[in-house]
């Protein structure tokens, strides 16, 4: 079987040297049919070819990719062979994937595999596969897949390429993942190859991983050097990506520095009780019972699979993967911020990085099972990241295992991975031997109010996030951590890095005297979170809550909640593999309704596109998507997704409760009369109540129109976030701009006041759902704009009240008159000093 594979490949017929293609599915189709007149399989191969291509990625890796037919198709092939296209410049594969070599293989045995193997050999042999793929001799590609790859010699010197620039790492703790992220998407976006150097160490700033082995340290001195046209000016434009990144990279040290040090004195026990010392990671005093979370159990079984459906599983798992790590992302930027949501868009950019899947695969053609070779080339990559020496990249390995467990549950549900679903009810002190990110990210605080772990550092993502969640925590406070009895009572004190072990009743006593008078302001707003926001002269604002789930209204309302502004309903479809149909849907917004008891609920109707994209619908890639068919424009676009919705909608709201519709990113009249029409043809023909339909603005087109919108809609919503986004032209995803996308910027604030002119004019209220809204003191300038709703993330109701019942109308609505005036974000922030 081999010699046939052999000797397919030593006819020169079978290769073709500087081959050129419209595109990959040309490219698949030219090797295919080199396939079909070699003999080596029936016409139609080329068919399954492009269909293995949808269902997984076939390239391999450093610029090899190897299409192959579906393995229910394998009755085509007539003979083991393969086939080789060589691309001198290169084609893409896949975004940000060049393709240099193609090679078709046919196969109805095992004997692919031999040639993956040597592959896979070639892989890691950067200067071969370059001579490979610029050859004009097709016997040298033959030979390179015919014998055997000679044994590793000794490495040369790392080479620069043709145009170079130097750096000294100026990022205060070296190159991690967020800079390091940064780096890989400018190297993607450029047209030519680029290289990173340190010392004899080389890296393809493409490959995330590979610049983290790198180790880069401040001070370190490192070379960049690109090839190919433009070759200068794209080193510097590169260069200039690198040094752009130091301030911030800078102020985010002082920042850390600053959350982390350790006061001279917190608090000490009134008597002598036993302590554990640690490392302070997030301030603050916690009490509570101990939970100690069991160590996952990675045990990963190897089961044999075969290699074409072990890809296609691996790739399904990535796939659904990135789609719960846009969830993530979303969820934490609206809840913690832009900042700490980049600790999940670093941790996606490894779903995509050629290193990490090229091991994968190179495991698995030597027969193991994907979920195996998938935990065994994540573990090795992240040792190595652990063993730098480097106690920040050290941290990141904690990072890289996070993704791959998520990876590891999309390949098999049944692998265990630990869980928090078993917590008490009870306030408890949660203690594990570390905690992933994504695990912090997601805590209940109203159920873990204090972390002490084994291992991690307070560098560590998960220390920021939990600083970010205001929950004390204490790392690296060793083993014996773990040995501490669940139930038993412990002190977090996570000024002083210590957890102290069976306090006396004197000890709880002071301990929660220390909590009080250091929490004193927010116990009392807390306390009156209850209350109305009611200003000094009597004006009422209604107060609301976001959120995505039924199971979420509970703890909405105990924050002060009055209801529900904004429901995203696109939750319902990126937290699973496939489309809800209109009896589930039906099923969650009955369940919200009743939730809350009576009270308000807004509904926003499926807000797909621009940074929330899921994969199982089948959206055309968008070389902008936040320009592109999302929101309102794609529900237009897609009855199969508008219709089922509306359905579900106008069902729960005829079994009672206050539903109001609110659809996303509408532009101009049309819209909203064609979605207006197409709700009333749905309402009539259930027979259901009339819901009040209104609209998020969103975009500064729609408020500037917000007069003539305001004749067809119920309402309006205001997305803060998003209408700053597009009025000052600025990424909100981006943590380079993110300080620069300022929802206090006086062009946004005068987009609000054409809105809510334009509401007021035809009688409609205006409510603001955005980020903006659970600021205090934007809250306040909203409330002078003329805003008489605000909803926010539930834990911000309780300071938004406080705020709005220190203040009169008059002067809210002065406030907001002098900020409308202003020149800057900076001159509206400084009258939260100067006038309130």
């Amino acid at each position: 079987m081999l010699q046939e594979v052999s000797a397919a490949i030593a006819f020169e017929d079978m290769v073709r040297i500087d081959a050129h293609a419209t595109d990959k599915a040309d490219a698949i189709r030219q090797v295919g049919r080199l396939l079909v007149d070699a003999g080596c399989v029936a016409p139609g191969y080329e068919d399954s070819m492009l269909a293995r291509e949808a269902v997984a990625n076939t390239y391999l890796g450093s610029g090899v990719a190897i299409p192959h037919g579906m393995g229910e198709d394998r009755g085509l092939v007539r003979r083991d062979g393969i086939a080789v296209l060589q691309f001198v410049e290169g084609i893409e594969w896949n975004p940000g994937q060049i393709t240099h070599l193609v090679v078709g293989i046919a196969a109805n045995s095992d004997s692919h595999i031999t040639i993956l193997r040597r592959l896979t050999r070639l892989i890691q042999d950067e200067a071969r596969l370059q001579s490979l793929a610029t050859t004009r001799d097709a016997r040298v590609i033959a030979e390179a897949l015919h014998g055997d790859a000679p044994q590793a010699e000794a490495r040369e010197a790392a080479q620069d390429l043709a145009e170079t620039a130097e750096w000294t790492v100026d990022y205060p703790v070296g190159l991690h993942a967020r800079p390091a992220s940064a780096w890989v998407a400018a190297a993607k976006a450029s047209p030519v190859a680029l290289r990173v150097r340190h010392g004899n160490d080389m890296a393809d700033p493409r490959n995330l991983i590979a610049l983290l082995q790198l180790g880069l340290r401040a001070g370190d001195r490192v070379t960049l050097s690109a090839a190919g046209t433009d070759a200068v000016a794209e080193v510097k434009a590169f260069h200039d990506v690198v040094t752009r990144l130091t301030s911030r990279e800078q102020a985010d040290a002082a920042r850390a520095a600053e959350k982390i040090v350790t006061p001279a004195q917190g608090w000490m026990p009134a008597g002598d009780p036993p302590m554990i010392a640690g490392v302070s990671a997030s301030p603050g005093l916690a009490i509570g019972t101990v939970h100690v979370l069991a160590a996952a159990d990675l045990t990963v079984a190897d089961v044999a699979t075969d290699l074409a459906a072990g890809g296609a599983l691996l790739d399904d798992a990535l796939v659904r993967t990135r789609a719960r790590m846009t969830v993530l992302i979303d969820d934490t930027s609206r809840r913690l911020g832009v900042a700490e949501a980049a600790i999940f868009k670093a941790q996606a950019a490894l779903l995509d990085d050629t290193d990490l899947i090229t091991l994968t695969c190179q495991i698995m053609v030597q027969g193991h099972g994907v979920a195996w070779s998938w935990h065994q080339a994540v573990e090795r990559m992240a040792n190595q990241l652990a063993a730098l020496g480097n106690p920040v990249l050290a941290a990141r390995a904690a990072d890289l295992r996070d993704l791959g467990r998520r990876v590891l549950v999309e390949i098999d549900p049944g692998i265990g991975t630990g869980t928090l679903d078993d917590l008490p009810d009870a306030p408890c002190i949660l203690v594990a031997s570390d905690l992933s990110p994504s695990d912090t990210a997601t805590l209940d605080v109203q159920r873990v109010v204090g972390i002490a772990t084994a291992l991690g550092g307070p560098t560590s993502h998960s220390a920021i996030l939990a600083r970010t969640l205001g929950i004390p925590s204490v790392v690296a406070g060793g083993a014996q951590l773990l040995s501490l009895a669940a139930g038993a009572t412990a002190i977090v004190d996570g000024d002083a890095g210590r957890v102290w072990l069976n306090p006396s009743d004197a000890d709880l006593a002071s301990a929660r005297a220390w909590i009080v008078e250091r929490e004193a302001v927010r116990v009392a707003q807390e306390a009156e979170r209850g209350r109305p926001a009611i200003t000094t002269d009597g004006v009422r604002i209604a107060i609301a809550a976001n959120i995505n789930r039924p199971d979420q209204a509970p703890f909405a309302l105990s924050q002060g909640g009055e209801g529900v502004g904004l429901m995203r309903t696109e939750f319902l479809f990126l937290e699973q593999g496939d489309t809800p149909g209109e009896d589930e849907q039906f099923a969650i917004y009955r369940g919200m309704i009743d939730a809350l008891e009576g009270r308000p609920l807004i509904v926003r109707a499926l807000d797909i596109g621009g940074d929330k994209q899921v994969p199982h619908l089948d959206l055309p890639k968008e070389e902008n998507p936040f320009l592109g068919v999302r929101g309102a424009r794609l529900l237009l676009r897609r009855p199969d997704l508008l219709d089922p919705q509306l359905r579900a909608l106008y069902r729960a709201a005829a079994l009672g409760g206050d539903l109001s519709i609110m659809f996303p990113m509408i532009t101009s009249v049309p819209e909203l009369v064609t979605l207006r029409a197409r709700c009333e043809a749905i309402r009539a023909e259930l027979d259901a109540p009339r819901v009040p339909v209104g609209i998020m603005i969103e975009v500064p087109a729609a408020a500037i129109v917000a007069h003539a919108l305001a004749t067809h809609a119920d309402f309006f919503s205001i997305g803060t976030n998003d209408l700053t986004q597009y009025a000052l032209a600025i990424d909100r995803q981006n943590p380079e701009l993110a300080s620069e996308a300022d929802s206090l910027h006086p062009a946004v604030l005068r987009l609000i006041a054409m809105t809510v002119e334009g509401a007021k004019a035809h009688g409609r209220w205006v409510g603001v759902c955005g980020g903006l809204a659970g600021d205090p003191f934007g809250a306040a300038l909203l409330v002078g704009l003329g805003v008489t709703e605000l909803s926010m993330t539930p834990r911000d109701i309780p300071a938004v009240k406080a705020r709005l019942r220190t203040a009169d109308i008059a002067a809210l609505q002065a406030l907001a008159a002098t900020a409308l005036a202003a020149g800057t974000a900076a001159e509206v922030r400084a009258l939260n000093r100067e006038i309130l």
